[in-house]
């Protein structure tokens, strides 16, 4: 039998232990669980965090989605961006579910849930990554292979890839739907991993999401991005660099946000060679640095492609028209001019 307090996050917010457990009728009847969040700043911390990225995680994936998917043209580079928009979308639209049980320090919304909302949580973090990969491949066949990708290079093929990462992000994320349980601890109810398959089923599927999520990406990722390099510096090429700026800032980003979660989940493997106050607030402040990642990729795209900040002045434009009537449609015209003029250098991401 395991110990009793190992503790395993497995990004989520709550408690979770690597055994079956649930409380005699006696300890539920000794303990009334209260929760202690709002006396803990680092628990304040986190869930204003949370709040804030589900707040422009949601909105700011809403408007990407919706420029990305509705105004501009499709290309094969709209669809990897949209197809990650998707992605972070579905995760900050159940960001509430945790937000809610770290306040409560309990788990109120059914077996169903707990292990549908923690598979959806592994979900954007293969999609994702799965995409980020594929764009790198894609960047990389298109310098390396400028003929063979502007004959082969469609919109038609760029979507059935999109579907086989999913295909491949939803299996990765079975575990959960597995191994997550719930079940009760002292007084309260809890979303828990029960590792139940073997004495290594905890590590196996530990290292399967670290090597598949994160070591073998990095490494396509970097030999993509060097070879590039090394091709654009030995043939002087004088393209805009903007989507390549683009795509690094994103495949940054996301390791930078994922590195400490996969690093104290591997941590925790042995946790009791460390000290448990330390692993557990770095499981939860790695957790929600992973969280994070999924409202910065919006915020990337907004700032650093042109084509999407001159799509979404022309739509604000637009709806500004609609609401003014016709004694602003004089105005709203001329300005929508205007940004089209100034925006007609733009680079496509």
């Amino acid at each position: 039998m395991e110990d009793m307090e190992e503790i395993s996050y497995d990004y989520n917010y709550t408690n979770n232990y690597d055994h079956d457990y649930n409380d005699t009728p006696t300890e539920k009847s000794v303990f009334t669980h209260q929760s202690t969040c709002w006396s803990e700043k680092l628990c304040v911390v986190l869930l204003a965090v949370s709040i804030a990225v589900f707040l422009l995680g949601f909105c700011g994936n809403a408007l990407v989605i919706w420029i990305s998917g509705f105004k501009m043209k499709k290309t094969v580079n709209t669809t990897w961006y949209l197809s990650l928009a998707i992605s972070d979308f579905v995760f900050c639209a159940f960001l509430p579910f945790n937000i809610i049980n770290m306040v409560m320090e309990e788990w109120i919304f059914g077996r169903f849930m707990c292990k549908f909302v923690s598979s959806v949580m592994f979900l954007n973090m293969f999609s994702s990554i799965f995409l980020l990969v594929v764009i790198s491949v894609d960047r990389f066949v298109s310098v390396v292979f400028p003929v063979w990708a502007q004959n082969h290079r469609t919109v038609k093929k760029a979507s059935i890839i999109v579907l086989i990462c999913w295909v491949f992000s939803i299996t990765l994320s079975l575990p959960s739907v597995i191994f997550r349980e719930v079940g009760t601890h002292f007084g309260r109810n809890v979303c828990y991993n029960n590792y139940t398959w073997g004495r290594y089923s905890h590590k196996t599927v530990a290292v399967s999401r670290f090597l598949a999520g994160f070591v073998v990406p990095f490494i396509i990722i970097i030999i993509c991005y060097s070879i590039i390099i090394l091709k654009l510096r030995t043939h002087r090429m004088t393209k805009s660099s903007k989507p390549f700026k683009v795509m690094t800032a994103l495949v940054a980003t996301f390791f930078v946000c994922w590195l400490p979660y996969h690093v104290f989940v591997l941590l925790e493997l042995n946790h009791q060679n460390y000290d448990q106050t330390i692993l557990i607030t770095g499981l939860k402040v790695g957790t929600f640095l992973a969280a994070a990642n999924s409202f910065l990729n919006p915020v990337l795209y907004v700032f650093m492609g042109n084509d999407f900040k001159q799509k979404f002045k022309n739509s604000l434009l637009s709806k500004m028209e609609n609401a003014m009537g016709d004694e602003g449609r004089t105005t709203s015209r001329y300005l929508s001019r205007s940004s089209s003029m100034d925006g007609r250098a733009s680079t496509h991401i």
